[in-house]
């Protein structure tokens, strides 16, 4: 069951930086959104693996940043572990290393998500920002349907707030 995540409003966080690296997990940003926005989360022969609502909300963070002359970058996790949110030390060393040219990473994950990015990146000057809030956890029924698309259907009773339980 994955954590509910919503977008947060991110505008005023990222002000004053000249570059901004986006940072995310493959698995419950990517599902959530496209929940949310009532599309596919996967369709093969289309997209490949990623996640079209997804992937057009990373580009539309990218181009209000870029209209402010800030430049961005992109990275994401590669290999899904189990825990999607605990990341390997060679994902941390990654993002380490690709970071290392940004003032800040913009993290689109859950609270652990962005823990382990935060842990990653100690002892630099980047700032971590949080671009998702995790309100809850989620159930959802999936379904195949041809050729290839994975879609993802909220169950009504699914979104439990996790300050109420």
């Amino acid at each position: 069951m994955p954590v509910n995540l919503t977008p947060r409003d991110v505008s005023a966080h990222v002000e004053g930086f000249d570059s901004v690296l986006i940072a995310s997990c493959p698995v419950c940003p990517p599902m959530c959104l496209a929940m949310q926005k009532n599309e596919a989360f996967i369709e093969f022969f289309k997209h490949g693996i990623k996640t079209s609502a997804f992937e057009d909300h990373i580009q539309t963070i990218r181009d209000s940043l870029s209209e402010r002359g800030v430049r961005t970058g992109v990275f994401s996790i590669h290999t899904p572990t189990p825990m999607m949110c605990l990341w390997t030390t060679r994902q941390r060393a990654r993002l380490l290393k690709r970071a290392k040219d940004y003032d800040a990473v913009l993290i689109l994950a859950c609270d652990s998500g962005t823990e382990s990015a935060k842990d990653a990146l100690k002892g630099t000057d980047c700032q971590i920002i949080q671009g998702m809030d995790m309100d809850g956890v989620i159930n959802a029924t999936t379904s195949i349907r041809f050729p290839l698309t994975i879609v993802m259907k909220r169950n009504d009773d699914s979104a439990r707030d996790t300050q109420a339980t």
